[in-house]
């Protein structure tokens, strides 16, 4: 199994602009055309939802439940620090959720501000445990309480969040149809889900209902919802089928924080892929954002 992964992903880097990858480092890659530099604050559409983002967004879920997070604990001071120099380095997209408990930070943090100059995506939280109710309202009664944490009249991209089952799209058909009507109204702008599987991910390509996807996506399989010679084909379709695609778990949540080379070739494979949109990671110090936005420069993109 080893043996075909690793030939996996040298066949991938070989196809896709001169990115090569194996788990060792190398002294020389193979060359191939590629294009501009990467700008992790460039921004980008988000598939055909119509949002524009930073390539790069700010997570804010590092070990998230509870309403908590390695965010949440570091204080209001800290964390609204990190969001606004987050922004002053030209993020303008934040990832939330209520299983997070992150709601209350981003508008203080970002005092002054015209909305327009960022985007705000959250989660609905549909499943068993997670935070402490244990009720489930409908989506438009749990929405109209984010609106008021968030302290904003509309939210940019909306999830369901972390389906897993392959009949989500019938199973979660209610809520769908009530964000759906949300966005009608212009109080959710754009609608997907985060994925937490391999047979959900693959019901995304399809579904017309999805505008955007939250996926967890490495060269090392860390914390995804299968290898990546599986995730990558899928990734493609859903990206080619006009959905925004925003990768999760590009530095396996942390387990690269210590390991630089890995943490650079997990760059170089995901920009590579050309179907990934936006990079979502739950940096947890502006040094962290710097670290990894560099690494983002070194790369080429795909022509």
């Amino acid at each position: 199994m080893k043996l075909a992964r690793r030939q996996f992903l040298r066949t991938s880097a070989l196809s896709l602009g001169g990115v090569w990858l194996a788990t060792r480092p190398t002294t020389a890659a193979p060359a191939a055309p590629a294009g501009k530099p990467c700008d992790p604050y460039a921004t980008v559409e988000l598939g055909r939802s119509k949002l524009k983002v930073s390539r790069f967004c700010l997570g804010t879920g590092m070990r998230g439940g509870k309403r908590e997070s390695n965010h949440t604990r570091m204080g209001k001071e800290k964390f609204e620090a990190l969001i606004r120099g987050a922004h002053e380095r030209g993020v303008r997209m934040f990832d939330l959720a209520d299983l997070y408990g992150t709601h209350p930070y981003v508008m203080p943090a970002l005092h002054g501000l015209p909305r327009d100059h960022f985007q705000i995506c959250t989660k609905i939280w549909f499943r068993p445990g997670g935070i402490p109710e244990a009720e489930r309202p409908d989506a438009d009664v749990v929405v109209n309480r984010f609106l008021k944490e968030l302290k904003t009249d509309y939210i940019d991209l909306l999830l369901l969040h972390c389906v897993v089952s392959p009949k989500w799209p019938e199973e979660l058909a209610r809520q769908m149809e009530i964000i759906a009507k949300l966005k009608q109204k212009g109080v959710v702008r754009a609608h997907g889900v985060s994925c937490h599987s391999l047979a959900a991910l693959e019901r995304c390509a399809t579904e017309p209902w999805v505008d955007s996807v939250h996926t967890r996506i490495n060269p090392y399989g860390m914390s995804m919802d299968g290898p990546p010679e599986k995730v990558v084909p899928v990734l493609q379709q859903i990206h080619a089928a006009g959905k925004g695609v925003v990768g999760m778990k590009i530095v396996g949540e942390g387990k690269l924080r210590n390991e630089p080379e890995k943490r650079s070739e997990s760059v170089r494979f995901s920009l590579g892929l050309g179907c990934v949109d936006v990079f979502n990671v739950g940096c947890e110090s502006t040094a962290e954002i710097d670290d990894l936005t560099s690494r983002m420069r070194e790369v080429k993109l795909p022509a």
